[in-house]
């Protein structure tokens, strides 16, 4: 069992920085691709970012491409996202979570999920 957890959300003006992290405990999550998801209030969860286990091959959805870096940390057993230049349309939830193939998380299939960590972009 793989349990995530999520942190560095918080309140931000437009055009402004956060890092958000997401540490695995209970279980090293090697071998798994990881992935970060957002949802904001009455719309659909989206796939934002996800990076593979081995190559360290990255994915980003549009929206965010140039913006946001995904990157992980083995050794410490935690993936980062990096958002820049933050839009209000940006405000969600965001989720960590991991699963068995880079394919599969990008498809949105996914075996382990964190709680979620608030970002909200002010105007």
């Amino acid at each position: 069992q793989v349990q995530l957890v999520e942190s560095g959300g918080g309140l931000v003006q437009t055009g402004g920085s956060l890092r958000l992290s997401c540490a695995a405990a209970g279980r090293t999550f090697r071998g798994y691709a990881m992935g970060w998801f957002r949802q904001a209030p009455g719309k659909a969860r989206d796939i934002v970012a996800a990076i593979s286990w081995i190559r360290g091959t990255t994915y980003y959805a549009d929206s965010v491409r140039g913006r946001f870096t995904i990157s992980r940390d083995d050794a410490k057993n935690t993936v980062f996202l990096q958002m820049n230049s933050l839009k209000p349309e940006d405000t969600a939830v965001y989720s960590c979570a991991a699963g068995g193939s880079f394919g599969t998380v990008v498809r949105g299939t996914l075996d382990y999920w964190g709680q979620g960590t608030q970002v909200t972009v002010s105007s």
